[in-house]
C-alpha cells in the first residue's frame, strides 16, 4: 500500500511517465479490439515495428540534409513523431491496398511488412552511426524520459483519437464484422476504413514514441483478448479492454517502481498474467459445466 500512496502522491517524481504509462494502456486497446474483430492481431506487431522503422529513418535523413544530430536536442521527440506517422500510415494504406486485390493472405501480407520492417530499422541504424546509441533507447520507448510537453501532446492526440472512436464506433464496427452490408447501406466503405487506419495509425506512432514497440504490440492486443472471452457486445468490450489496460498500467507501474524491473515489460507481464487467469478460470468453469 506504500507504493500505491506515494505514486499516487501529486509531488510523485516520476507522475509523467506514470501518465504516460496509463495513457498508453487505456488508449490502445481501443484500437486493438478492430484487429481482434478483424481477425489481424498480428497487424499488431508488424506496425508498430513500421513505426520503429519510421524513427530511425527519419534520424537518417536529418542528418543527411541537416547535420549530425545531438541527442537532446528541441525538436528530437518531433523529428521522430514525423518517420514514425509516416511509416505507419504508409504501411496500412499499403496494406490496405493489398487488402483489396486479395492476393495473397492476411497473414502473409502482415508477415512480409514485419520482416521489411526490422530489416529496415536495423538497417537504417548502421547507417546512421551519429544516432544509433542514442536512438536505442528511444525505440525501446523510455517511459521515464517523458516531459511535460510530450506528455500534453499525447493527451491532445489521444483524446482526439477516443472522442472519434466513439463518436463513429457504429460505422468503424460495421465495416470492420461485414463490409459488404455496408456497401448495401450506403457506407462508403474506403472513407471508413482510411479513417480508422488513421486513428490506428496515429495511435500506435504515439504509443511507440511512449512506450517502444514491444509495450504498444502488448495493449494493443492482450487486454482486447482478454476482454473478448467475457463480452460480446462492442461498446462493452471497448471500454472493458480500455479500462483493463489502463488499470494493468498502473498495477505494471507499481510493481516495476517497487521491485526496480524495467518498465514496459513489467506492464505488459501484468496484462499477460491476467489474460492467462481469466482464460484459465473460463476453461475450468467450461469443464466444469460439461461434467
Amino acid at each position: 500500500m506504500n507504493t500505491f500512496s506515494e505514486i499516487l502522491n501529486p509531488n510523485f517524481l516520476l507522475r509523467d511517465a506514470l501518465v504516460g504509462s496509463v495513457l498508453v494502456g487505456l488508449v490502445c486497446p481501443l484500437v486493438g479490439v478492430y484487429f481482434v474483430l478483424r481477425r489481424m492481431v498480428f497487424l499488431g506487431v508488424a506496425l508498430p515495428q513500421v513505426s520503429a522503422a519510421g524513427i530511425a529513418c527519419s534520424f537518417l535523413g536529418y542528418r543527411l540534409i541537416m547535420g549530425p544530430h545531438e541527442h537532446g536536442e528541441a525538436g528530437e521527440r518531433m523529428i521522430a513523431l514525423v518517420g514514425s506517422l509516416g511509416f505507419t500510415l504508409l504501411a496500412l494504406l499499403f496494406l490496405a491496398a493489398l487488402e483489396r486485390s486479395a492476393r495473397q493472405s492476411v497473414e502473409v501480407r502482415i508477415g512480409v511488412t514485419y520482416a521489411m520492417a526490422a530489416a529496415a530499422t536495423i538497417l537504417f541504424l548502421a547507417a546512421d552511426p551519429y544516432a544509433e546509441a542514442h536512438l536505442v533507447s528511444i525505440l525501446k520507448g523510455d517511459i521515464l524520459a517523458t516531459t511535460r510537453s510530450s506528455l500534453s501532446l499525447t493527451t491532445t492526440v489521444f483524446g482526439v483519437v477516443v472522442l472519434t472512436l466513439l463518436l463513429f464506433r457504429r460505422e468503424f464496427l460495421l465495416v470492420s464484422f461485414d463490409r459488404d452490408m455496408a456497401s448495401v447501406l450506403g457506407f462508403r466503405t474506403r472513407l471508413w476504413d482510411t479513417l480508422l487506419y488513421l486513428l490506428i495509425g496515429i495511435t500506435i506512432s504515439l504509443g511507440v514514441m511512449t512506450a517502444g514497440p514491444v509495450v504498444t504490440f502488448g495493449f494493443l492486443v492482450v487486454p482486447a483478448v482478454t476482454v473478448r472471452l467475457l463480452v460480446r457486445r462492442m461498446l462493452t468490450f471497448s471500454i472493458a479492454s480500455a479500462v483493463l489496460g489502463g488499470m494493468t498500467a498502473f498495477v505494471g507501474f507499481a510493481c516495476a517502481y517497487r521491485y526496480d524491473l524495467p518498465l514496459g515489460p513489467a506492464e505488459v507481464a501484468i496484462a499477460s498474467v491476467v489474460l492467462l487467469l481469466v482464460a484459465g478460470a473460463r476453461g475450468a468453469v467450461r469443464l466444469v459445466a460439461g461434467g
